[in-house]
């Protein structure tokens, strides 16, 4: 009786966990949609440079933030309607997905760990080209890039590392209180350092769901296996003698 009983409160559980894990795809899958089509990423992803530095994490973030959040509903999904119907092979392809979905994560936070400051650098990168080019030629097409990426961010111009900023900022394109703006790298930090906390918050939650779902995947599939018709128990059919 206590095993069978274990076994509603996991089957309880996964159901739970299962609602968590599809509220979390659905916010993976906002935030990389957010990464991609937002104004700011968007307006420092196509900017028009021979080599743009971030480009490239621009594209990998989307397609892996949409891969995660795809193989979690997924997993989700299939671990749900496993239960339900008891289905051993549905429940060994959620545990599948989730362990996918594991290993994307672990690459992410392994990533994240040891390149802390790669997007940040590839963004303030991609600023400094577009603005070199239009200190270079106020009246070409990069002083308008300039004005874009500034009026996104709300900032204006950028300190001087020795000090230079009355001059640099008296040639920026920014009039009465836009003068009054922060610079620009500054802003963009700020921006990236919230982005970064909830993609944190995000990654942290779904490991710790992902791990937790596999563990009753894996208990599940491992009692439907062995009894086949666990809500069948205590039934009985009798046979003519």
């Amino acid at each position: 009786m206590e095993h069978w009983n274990r076994i509603k409160i996991a089957k309880c559980q996964i159901l739970i966990i299962n609602f968590f894990v599809l509220l979390l795809g659905l916010s993976t899958a906002t935030m990389a949609a957010v990464t991609h089509f937002g104004d700011h990423f968007t307006v420092i992803g196509h900017a028009s440079l021979e080599r743009n530095p971030y480009e490239a994490i621009h594209y990998w973030a989307f397609y892996v933030g949409i891969s995660l959040a795809g193989l979690l509903s997924l997993g989700a999904a299939l671990s749900t309607i496993a239960t339900v119907r008891e289905a051993h092979g549905l429940m060994a392809a959620g545990f599948l997905c989730f362990a996918l979905s594991f290993c994307i994560l672990v690459q992410m936070a392994f990533w994240r760990f040891h390149n802390p400051t790669q997007v940040e650098d590839a963004v303030l990168d991609t600023y400094d080209l577009v603005y070199d080019q239009a200190m270079k030629s106020p009246s070409s097409s990069w002083w308008q890039e300039l004005t874009t990426i500034q009026d996104t961010f709300l900032c204006c111009g950028k300190k001087s590392p020795f000090g230079l900023l009355g001059s640099t900022r008296a040639i920026i394109p920014c009039q009465g209180q836009e003068a009054m703006r922060e610079d620009c790298l500054q802003s963009i930090r700020k921006f990236l350092w919230t982005h970064y906390s909830i993609a944190s918050i995000l990654t942290c939650t779904s490991l710790a769901l992902t791990v937790y779902a596999m563990t009753l995947c894996a208990f599940l599939w491992f009692a439907i296996h062995s009894y086949c018709g666990l809500d069948r128990k205590g039934r009985y059919t009798l046979s003519p003698r």
